[in-house]
């Protein structure tokens, strides 16, 4: 399967500044936000949370959404009907996360550090996330083959 090459950016100047360098999370226009997510699909595995503890554990479980082909969610737009416990990041929101995975573009830009060689936006390959091996895809198991959560734990976040 060939790479699928992503359109330019509408300006020429937003792409060649790279915005994500250059603004604030808060700054960043909606298409800009969108465009930071690499589409790892690690925020939408289940998490399972010790409630004596508070301590989380991730599971290898993802969520009934997430098209474990591409990496991206199968209903973004109406995700929150579907699932109504879904996050919706927020630049504030992304700094409170402490799961987030130290590869997620959210995180990275919060924590003004640079995008991995192998993000979109740095590639200019759609699904490089996949191809670097960084994506959910190919060892992730739908939630509906899941039968508990807690027969699924690969670690803590």
């Amino acid at each position: 399967m060939s790479p699928v090459v992503l359109e330019p950016p509408a300006s020429a100047v937003e792409r060649a500044a790279d915005f994500w360098e250059t603004k604030a999370l808060a700054q960043l226009t909606l298409a800009e936000w969108e465009a930071l997510c690499d589409g790892c699909g690690k925020c939408c595995l289940h998490k399972l949370e010790d409630e004596e503890t508070g301590k989380l554990f991730q599971t290898n479980v993802a969520c009934k959404l997430l098209n474990l082909d591409t990496g991206r969610c199968s209903r973004y737009g109406e995700r929150l009907r579907w699932v109504p416990d879904c996050i919706q990041l927020t630049p504030s929101l992304v700094r409170e996360l402490t799961w987030l995975p130290p590869t997620c573009a959210y995180r990275l830009c919060a924590e003004n550090k640079p995008l991995p060689s192998w993000h979109p936006l740095r590639s200019g390959v759609a699904g490089s996330a996949r191809e670097a091996g960084m994506s959910v895809c190919g060892w992730a198991v739908p939630e509906r083959r899941a039968r508990r959560l807690e027969d699924h734990i690969i670690g803590s976040p």
